[in-house]
């Protein structure tokens, strides 16, 4: 059976993709609005408002992975749409800067349990590996998509409409994306392992710390967020403040970076029924330090121009796929069912925790020293994320013997040897009680010889 033949996952992934398109042209629109508000200064409100959204993911994400196997996980998702709908159409009517950074805390408290709760389900829908992948790379590709087409419609939306009013298209894409959750029959989530609430929020987390593997998209996740940030944060103000483009070319060039991530999902899923996963990602990360440090030559050489930037876009956005696709497939190798929401959800608030750290810089910076020495700062995080994966990651990953996924199949293993060892002891008692029932009836066929 096909992937998109599975019923549930079909309906999940035109909510996935709805919500996104939603996402993708109010975070153009949010862009939009904080160089309304705050011109200039655009860079730092963005940033702020992205930080907040970051704390909001470290804190949150973990504490909805302790408490989402006692919930009925259709209603929770549902009603977090629902939430996220009510926020975002009221964001056309701020007035203040204060009034982005509320609304954004209260839309990614919401998003953040979410996501991972979201992400979860996926596993529990889409049974086989190969199906699994592809479900991975189709969550990309639409992610992908969004990026690639969310600007390309804003762009052609503000050629005759306010900002505002994309907004709206979020919004709409939200309660759409509820509609069909509620229409899914979603499993509720295995009980977990772990006595309490505590022990359920950190589990994850301390499941990266055991495990060499997840010790490494750890790092990665920090190589990610130090180039993505150039591409979220700064392409507003570089395109309109630098580049002297209008607010079509700031979505234009955002689409550049869809594009890239566009180009690598499409061939990524063949390439990795054939390639390790820990090979394409570690590609992804050469790939975005190199883009980074791109960006800092053409900063520092003043060569202001579309054409070079939108390469380099292109290219961050393609490191990203390479990082990102595979990384649900370390993570479900790495742990037992029962654990797959907690690893999800830590994964989640790890690699926001990345961005916590890359957003100030981006935006921060920027505002105070310029784009040189910011992009300088954050090519050098870069570097060092994808140097501690490539140390930290064994090449050989049968040296996770130690980790959580093997503790849990080494139990089964010993069982296994036992009833190995029970079957040939039980063979060998057959085999003699057989050879001693011959030997009492050859004893009796030569006593009743005797006997005649």
């Amino acid at each position: 059976m096909g992937l998109f033949a599975i019923r549930d996952y079909r309906r999940l992934f035109s909510a996935q993709v709805i919500a996104l398109f939603g996402t993708g042209l109010a975070t153009v629109a949010l862009g939009l609005l904080a160089y309304e508000l705050a011109g200039p200064r655009a860079g730092a409100v963005l940033a702020t408002a992205l930080t907040i959204k970051m704390v909001a993911y470290v804190v949150v994400a973990p504490l909805a992975a302790a408490y989402v196997d006692r919930l009925p996980r259709r209603w929770f998702l549902t009603i977090l749409d629902v939430v996220r709908a009510l926020v975002v159409i009221a964001l056309p009517f701020v007035t203040e800067v204060w009034h982005i950074y509320v609304l954004i805390g209260v839309l990614q408290t919401a998003s953040a349990a979410f996501t991972p709760t979201f992400q979860a389900v996926i596993p529990d829908i889409v049974t086989e590996e190969a199906d699994y992948t592809r479900a991975l790379s189709a969550s990309q590709v639409a992610s992908t998509m969004e990026s690639l087409l969310s600007p390309v419609l804003a762009a052609v939306a503000l050629t005759f409409m306010s900002f505002n009013l994309l907004f709206l298209g979020t919004s709409a894409g939200f309660a759409v994306s509820a509609l069909l959750v509620l229409s899914t029959r979603i499993p509720n989530a295995r009980p977990s392992s772990h006595a309490n609430a505590w022990d359920r929020a950190v589990a994850g987390i301390r499941t990266f710390a055991a495990t060499p593997s997840l010790r490494g998209v750890m790092a990665l996740n920090l190589v990610v967020a130090a180039a993505g940030s150039i591409v979220v944060v700064n392409t507003v103000n570089y395109v309109r403040d630098v580049l002297g483009g209008t607010q079509s070319d700031v979505a234009w060039m955002l689409a550049a970076s869809g594009t890239g991530t566009l180009l690598v999902a499409v061939v990524l899923p063949r390439v990795l029924d054939r390639v390790a996963d820990r090979f394409v990602m570690l590609i992804g990360a050469a790939v975005l330090v190199l883009a980074v440090g791109a960006a800092v030559t053409t900063s520092a050489a003043s060569i202001a121009a579309a054409l070079p930037t939108g390469v380099i876009w292109v290219a961050i956005g393609g490191g990203m796929a390479l990082i990102i696709t595979p990384t649900g497939r370390v993570l479900r190798r790495a742990v037992d069912p029962t654990g797959i929401p907690e690893v999800f959800a830590a994964q989640f608030s790890l690699s926001h925790l990345a961005w916590l750290v890359t957003y100030p810089i981006a935006g921060w910076v920027a505002t105070q020293a310029g784009f040189t020495t910011t992009w300088t700062l954050l090519a050098g995080l870069a570097a060092i994320g994808a140097v501690t994966a490539l140390a930290v990651w064994p090449r050989d990953e049968k040296a996770e013997a130690g980790g959580p996924a093997a503790v849990a199949v080494q139990p089964r293993i010993r069982k296994t040897e036992a009833q190995a060892q029970v079957a040939v002891a039980t063979e060998v008692a057959t085999r003699e009680a057989a050879e001693a029932a011959e030997g009492t009836l050859a004893a009796s066929q030569c006593a009743c010889v005797r006997t005649i």
